[in-house]
């Protein structure tokens, strides 16, 4: 019986194996494939020009402008985003983590992280852009900081659903020790438990981020573009995302190589950053070794 028991298990373990390695195998493909048409399509207008000139100049131009401004956005975006979704996740780990209320919130951050970014971008254009054109006399006042705000609201779910797992793995005998010294509760959160958690706290801000920089549907009805150079947080502002989808839809094959090297830009952008978090929490757990 043991035996018969015993091969069976062996049977459903090779299996799993077999079509899990299959899956990996057909990811892999994918991920490859998307990497070379993208690398392949985008490296000829990969130039200084492309760092230097704004989209103002069409095909002979660049995208200056909109990477100055995906980067503003997607700060000022983090910066609102990132203490709130912080602080939320670890009230939800540690004072709701068993109670109705916190089952509530879980239940609506998961109904948010799986929201339509275009739903989120509308939501913004009511609340943040129609009232500012109103008090700009009829005259839509698309803004990147109506553009920060949309994002914002994409990136809150994805950080408070990491800190309140990573918080939740946290071992209970750290608690517990912390307790039994007379610690109080808001030092052993923010002293011990944070500092355990701060390498998935930062992973979730960098997903976040990741998620943010690729976003197109938000900025549309937020931010909308602009094809010159701004620094100002209250005008329109012009985004990577944004540049792309504009040059793609255009006849002109010169526009189309510069947005597939927008797309190898963002490609780029999120894989420097995964590697240096990567090796900065490599060496951190070197040195604490």
């Amino acid at each position: 019986m043991s035996s018969a028991i015993y091969t069976r298990r062996r049977i459903t373990n090779a299996v799993a194996m077999v079509l899990s390695s299959i899956a990996t195998v057909i990811g892999l493909v994918f991920l490859a494939w998307i990497l070379w048409v993208t690398v392949s399509n985008g490296i000829s207008a990969l130039n200084l020009k492309l760092f230097t000139r704004i989209t103002a100049y069409g095909a002979d131009g660049g995208l200056s402008n909109a990477i100055v401004g995906s980067l503003g956005m997607d700060l000022l975006a983090l910066l609102i985003c990132a203490p709130i979704g912080v602080l939320a996740g670890t009230y939800l780990a540690e004072y709701a983590a068993t109670s109705r209320l916190g089952a509530t919130i879980r239940f609506l951050n998961d109904i948010l992280l799986s929201a339509p970014s275009i739903v989120l971008g509308l939501f913004v254009y009511v609340i943040v852009v129609v009232p500012m054109s109103n008090v700009t006399h009829g005259a839509v006042s698309f803004s990147g900081v109506a553009g920060a705000i949309a994002l914002a609201l994409i990136g809150l779910p994805v950080i408070v659903r990491t800190t309140d797992e990573m918080l939740q793995l946290v071992p209970g005998s750290l608690r517990e020790a912390a307790l039994s010294l007379g610690i109080p509760q808001w030092k052993l959160t923010v002293q011990v438990l944070m500092r355990a958690a701060t390498s998935g706290i930062l992973t979730g801000v960098l997903l976040a981020l990741a998620r943010l920089a690729g976003e197109t549907a938000p900025l549309l009805f937020t931010a909308f573009g602009n094809n010159f150079m701004t620094y100002s947080p209250l005008s329109k502002t012009a985004s990577v995302p944004v540049a792309i989808y504009q040059y793609t839809n255009d006849p002109n094959p010169a526009l189309h190589a510069i947005a597939w090297a927008g797309a190898l830009l963002i490609t780029l952008f999120v894989l420097a950053l995964s590697l240096l978090t990567r090796l900065f929490f490599s060496r951190k757990k070197v040195s604490h070794d």
